[in-house]
């Protein structure tokens, strides 16, 4: 990464900006790549240098960077009422056609909505309104919730508690109280020699059943999960995984929390990850693509009972008081809308299962490269893992230098924008739903090109290769 020049965008912002998920003296010295326009599945940086979007954003850009539908929604609704809020007896006609509109699509019967701003805040909400149930109902020690290893979940405080990844909780005082983790569904990296995935699965639902029962299942009220981990490295889990899963969590009345913030809108192929997987959910959080991140805007789903609880607390207690200033914001729900129109009228899902083959297809080239240890996908949502050994699993060393390295070249020779997720010596790719095949090939062709080039100088360090 270049010096940024003293007076560009990006010296102003490494002045002024806190980023997450960044090296922060380093950036403050180099500053950012600073994003000016975008196009299709193209993102433009202020010189003008256009960069393929391989993750389209934060795997949430479905319609890529320009289309003119979702403008010109959110230009209509910021006409007729640009906001308004949905506390104290208040609510928009946007906010309302969007809760009638998913009630028809979320497979959990007679749904209730509340609308936040991002896949954080929803699962931090759900977190409070499990809480706030289970008190009402007569059930005030049945408050632990079961997160995994390796996944993500948020960045508020509850949702960084629920995620599983160690570099988030350190120095952050987290997790906090009540919130456990248990094994993730990788069978690429946690499976027995021997062992088959079938086996695998049962092992990890027998874990989960041995933490329960060791924590007291009248303490454990639910468990979360993402249908396949996306910051985690993108983890398809074993076929029978979640209904193994499901037979623990019925055995010991807790719910199943399904966390499609990444995985919803046809990213897995289907309109939600839960259906690519079997996952029967009890409750959902809905984030990213329900506006292709047009809007800041997110959702959560609950069953009647729990909405049931809610009003009963509400009556015991003379209100619900819960609420924000942006929640159901007209501009946000009326592009929200708009997606659903666009899902239908494009043919979005043809769309995507067409364009998901070919996406497979070129991954699936990768599996004879020697330094690739596994090649995972579903849908328009993959990863390509990267190992020293293929033989013995072999992380490089240091752990993500590879991946770092690659993702690196990527970007400054190809112009392409990849991720490094779970182990950082991993490749994830996202693209924008509205990928077409030859820009999928255009896709792995520049990915060739840098992997290529990274392996050439990996093997000149004087490592082997196979």
């Amino acid at each position: 990464m270049n010096q940024a020049l003293p007076n560009s965008a990006a010296a102003r912002d490494a002045r002024y900006v806190l980023h997450g998920m960044s090296h922060l003296s380093t950036l403050r010295k180099a500053g950012p790549i600073v994003m000016t326009g975008g196009k299709g599945i193209f993102i433009i940086d202020e010189n003008g240098t256009p960069y393929l979007e391989a993750v389209a954003g934060m795997w949430c850009t479905a319609l890529g960077f320009s289309d003119h539908e979702l403008v010109e929604a959110a230009v209509e609704q910021m006409r007729k009422l640009p906001y308004y809020y949905t506390v104290a007896h208040r609510s928009v006609q946007p906010s309302v056609e969007l809760a009638e509109r998913l009630a028809e699509i979320v497979p959990i019967q007679n749904p209730r909505f509340y609308f936040c701003l991002s896949g954080s805040e929803a699962n931090d909400n759900l977190v409070k309104f499990i809480w706030y149930r289970n008190n009402i109902i007569g059930k005030p020690q049945k408050k632990k919730i079961i997160g995994r290893h390796n996944a993500y979940h948020g960045a508020t405080v509850a949702a960084s508690s629920l995620t599983g990844i160690p570099a988030n909780h350190r120095a952050f005082d987290l997790p906090i109280h009540n919130i456990l983790h248990t094994g993730e569904a990788s069978f690429y990296h946690h499976g027995l020699p021997g062992e088959t995935e079938d086996e695998f699965a049962q092992r990890r639902a027998d874990e989960l059943e041995a933490l329960i029962l060791a924590e007291g299942p009248e303490t454990v009220a639910a468990f979360i999960a993402e249908p396949v981990t996306g910051g985690g490295g993108v983890i398809v889990p074993p076929a029978t995984y979640h209904a193994r899963i499901q037979a623990v969590l019925d055995r010991y009345d807790v719910m199943m929390l399904d966390d499609e913030v990444i995985t919803g809108f046809l990213r897995t192929g289907n309109m939600w990850g839960a259906e690519t997987v079997g996952m029967t959910p009890t409750t959902m959080t809905l984030a990213k693509q329900i506006t292709s991140a047009y809007q800041p805007l997110a959702a959560l789903v609950m069953p009647p009972e729990m909405y049931d609880a809610l009003e009963q607390g509400s009556d015991e207690i003379g209100t619900f008081a819960h609420g924000s200033t942006y929640s159901g914001h007209p501009v946000a729900c009326a592009v929200a809308v708009k997606m659903l129109d666009i899902i239908k009228s494009r043919n979005l899902e043809a769309h995507v299962a067409g364009v998901a083959a070919r996406f497979a297809q070129r991954m699936n080239v990768f599996r004879d490269h020697p330094l690739v240890g596994e090649v995972r996908h579903a849908g328009l949502m993959g990863a390509i893992e990267f190992t020293a050994d293929k033989a013995t699993k072999a992380p490089f060393e240091p752990k993500g230098m590879f991946g770092r390295l690659l993702k690196d070249r990527a970007q400054e020779e190809y112009r392409l924008i990849i991720r490094t997720p779970g182990s950082g010596d991993c490749a994830g790719f996202s693209p924008p739903l509205i990928i077409t095949e030859d820009e999928v090939d255009d896709l792995f062709d520049r990915f060739t090109g840098a992997l290529n080039d990274v392996t050439d100088a990996y093997v000149r360090m004087g490592a082997k290769v196979g």
